[in-house]
């Protein structure tokens, strides 16, 4: 198995507005050219410049690395079907490791066991937090309903 590395990367306080900057020129790009599939960029390397080729999905995720980099947020890529150790696990969903363990165990989250140790797809895992968020929406909306009723709001 190879080992996924989770790295967050954040720019320096000095390199956001770079980040920034280059986001509204990338998401300008992509609005213009809302049909284009492959978009074209130049790279400079020294004082040559050369065209290259990127998948507009490509493009897509640059411009969400951006935002999040140009915000000052941590950010880490992490393939859909990369299996993740448990503390990796816990550490993208910002808990512990024993109550991700106990998720585990409660069937919440899919697994499988490589000898004594547990693996989690990234997908598996970004399924379990989609669910939580929508489960926490809902809560988050009856409470608010509840305090309308109520007066209270």
């Amino acid at each position: 198995m190879t080992k996924t590395n989770i790295r967050p990367v954040r720019l320096p306080d000095d390199k956001q507005e770079t980040a920034t900057h280059a986001l509204t020129r990338v998401r300008a790009y992509l609005a213009e050219h809302k049909d284009a599939t492959q978009i074209t960029v130049t790279v400079q390397d020294g004082g040559d410049r050369e065209p290259l080729a990127l998948p507009r999905e490509a493009v897509e995720l640059l411009a969400s690395l951006l935002a999040h980099l140009g915000a000052g947020r941590a950010v880490s890529i992490v393939p859909s079907d990369a299996e993740l150790t448990t503390q990796q696990a816990a550490d993208l969903l910002n808990v512990s490791r024993p109550f991700l363990v106990g998720l585990l165990d409660a069937g919440e989250i899919e697994y499988r066991t490589v000898g004594t140790h547990r693996r989690i797809l990234a997908s598996s895992l970004l399924a379990y937090q989609r669910e939580d968020d929508h489960r926490r929406r809902l809560v988050a909306d009856e409470l608010t309903q509840l305090g309308q009723e109520m007066g209270m709001i």
